[in-house]
């Protein structure tokens, strides 16, 4: 499928009703084979956002990437990659991080949490911002749970960090190399700080309305550190609807995940209004995302906002109604 993105207005009439004033920088896509449209308030589609845990999903594709290079194999452990120095965690294998049943906490214990989330919650502080070695000091001190469905925001980091180590490189550059630039993504990078910004990147802000400090950190990364714009997702969206996109099986669904989810490498499949909808959200202090496809209709949608306030009903509002307008 071929994304050439063009401006649409009934789109963005669409997007203002369903945001509201609530979402002054916002930005939607819908994929169709039809062709795609963009709209976007407060700002162009070359804006990156914070896609926050939508760069899971991208982690997910770069999983089953390595899996199709056999590069990695679904039994390969954490510790056969990354020097945790045989810490329980090293037992972990990948295939289990990638669908959220490693056993790993949903965060890396720290003692400074709590200072963290004051600062993020009283001046819009980066509660983040590990580098890698600092990340892996933290894997080596964690207890495991019990293997049993649990969101983890460290285990998707160790995961894209693992898969970096087994291409022999770094995240920023396994993800640039294998997903950003064959698939024209310009604008989609992983800063390791404030300082690797685009010019004119986008601030984000709270649900009270005040600036939030960007999310930055090589640690976060895999896990929720991706910046990209809505004409960059909406060209990952129709690689994905083509299968075009390294990692495409990530998508399929290979575990239950709660009472009426199944769960791909990261990717989340649910009936939604009689349709089977794969998808994957995502927020960091200042910004909310949605990205979901209806494979059966061959069209998928994007939605953006710099603010940290949900995007998810407007998502699946767009999906089901242009996934149900013909083609």
């Amino acid at each position: 499928m071929t994304v050439e993105v063009h401006g649409d207005d009934r789109l963005a009439a669409r997007l203002e009703e369903l945001l509201g004033p609530r979402h002054p920088v916002a930005a939607a896509a819908v994929v169709r084979p039809s062709g795609t449209v963009v709209a976007c308030r407060g700002t162009g589609p070359d804006s990156d956002f914070e896609i926050g845990s939508i760069s899971k999903g991208v982690t997910g594709l770069l999983y089953a990437d390595a899996l199709a290079r056999g590069e990695i194999g679904p039994d390969t452990t954490l510790g056969a990659l990354l020097p945790l120095d045989g810490a329980a965690a090293a037992a972990v294998t990948l295939s289990s991080l990638s669908t959220h049943r490693s056993g790993l906490p949903t965060l890396a214990p720290s003692a400074h949490s709590w200072r963290r989330t004051v600062a993020l919650w009283w001046r819009g502080a980066n509660p983040y911002g590990e580098n890698l070695a600092q990340l892996l000091d933290q894997a080596r001190s964690v207890r495991l749970g019990r293997p049993v469905p649990r969101y983890s925001n460290l285990g998707f980091e160790l995961l894209g960090h693992a898969l970096a180590r087994a291409a022999d490189t770094t995240y920023a550059d396994l993800l640039h190399r294998r997903v950003a630039a064959p698939l024209g993504l310009e604008h989609c990078s992983v800063p390791a700080s404030a300082d690797h910004l685009r010019p004119g990147a986008l601030t984000g802000t709270s649900r009270r309305g005040r600036p939030v400090e960007p999310w930055t950190g090589e640690a976060l990364g895999p896990a929720g550190g991706i910046r990209a714009s809505v004409t960059d997702l909406a060209r990952l969206t129709g690689a994905l609807l083509a299968g075009t996109a390294p990692g495409t099986a990530a998508l399929e669904p290979v575990a239950s995940f709660g009472s009426a989810a199944r769960i791909g490498a990261a990717w989340i499949t649910v009936q939604a209004q009689g349709r089977s909808v794969t998808w994957h959200n995502g927020g960091t202090g200042g910004f909310r995302s949605w990205l979901g496809i209806d494979r059966t209709a061959a069209t998928g949608v994007v939605v953006l906002s710099a603010t940290a306030r949900s995007v998810d009903r407007p998502g699946f509002a767009l999906l089901a109604e242009y996934g149900g307008a013909g083609r």
